[in-house]
């Protein structure tokens, strides 16, 4: 059961859906929202900070703290008019930066809550993504920049080739799937892949219809490279609301590294996707 949530707030007030959306999950769930804002320099890198005036520095900041405090405020507004039980958190300087702040306040939720990547408003969240996937040990819902409104569950595509992370990422997602009308467990079949018996397709449509949940196999043929084409497109076929897949990769040297489906559909993504690791 998903009783706990915690929300990464965008301090640029024209990404505020996410707001929205998370305080949509917890009234769903009736569960607690905790909402937090980092006030940091984003733009400005490490080697470059003892280079600038401190009058400078001190502007940079002070603007910084400003938005975030902004930024708060409006959760605040937006949860006291929708009457959840929710806290906010301002953090203005972490040691590590907000990625590791985040990923480590994640591990005591059920489910993070954050914003996609938008390249054309330079606001990238890639690192945080990241960190939360990999270093929280809890799921997480990425939505997309384009999102509108609350979390629906008409239709929710699971993602599934029988691995391990697939296997994951369907189980932290059972909450969401026994709410939904209907959840289809989508193959691709390609050359490294085939409907065998080591994906236990079978076997696990049956595991979640003993937790009552509606569920139907789709498969669909696609070179290794239109994996990600391939998902997004079916989504779109049959207005998915929602996408449940494993988080494939790893991090190194703190670069953004995961498997070219992930990285593929949180690149080009239309509706919310829940990810584990």
């Amino acid at each position: 059961m998903i009783k706990d949530l915690i929300l990464h707030i965008e301090r640029d007030e024209t990404r505020e859906s996410v707001c929205d959306f998370a305080i949509s999950v917890a009234e769903l769930f009736e569960a607690h929202l905790t909402g937090v804002a980092f006030s940091y320099a984003a733009n400005i890198s490490n080697f470059a900070v003892p280079d600038l005036p401190a009058s400078v520095l001190t502007e940079i900041f002070s603007r910084s703290e400003a938005a975030a405090r902004e930024a708060i405020e409006r959760f605040d507004t937006a949860v006291k008019r929708n009457g959840i039980s929710a806290e906010p958190r301002l953090i203005l300087q972490s040691e590590f930066g907000p990625p590791k702040a985040f990923s480590e306040m994640a591990r005591c939720y059920d489910l993070s809550v954050m914003m996609q990547t938008d390249d054309y408003k330079g606001v990238s969240n890639d690192l945080l993504i990241e960190a939360t996937l990999f270093e929280s040990g809890r799921p997480l819902i990425v939505v997309p920049y384009i999102q509108k409104g609350e979390i629906k569950l008409d239709r929710i595509v699971c993602c599934w080739d029988g691995s391990r992370a697939a296997a994951r990422a369907i189980n932290d997602a059972l909450p969401l799937l026994k709410k939904a009308g209907l959840v289809e467990l989508f193959m691709v079949v390609n050359e490294e892949s085939e409907v065998s018996r080591e994906t236990k397709v079978d076997e696990i449509a049956n595991h979640l219809a003993r937790h009552d949940v509606k569920v139907q196999v789709e498969t669909v043929p696609a070179a290794d490279i239109d994996v990600a084409n391939a998902i997004l497109s079916y989504v779109s076929d049959v207005s998915a609301d929602l996408i449940v897949m494993g988080g494939y990769g790893h991090s190194r040297m703190r670069e953004f590294i995961l498997g070219g489906a992930t990285r593929g559909i949180l690149g080009s993504m239309t509706v919310p996707v829940f990810l584990s690791h």
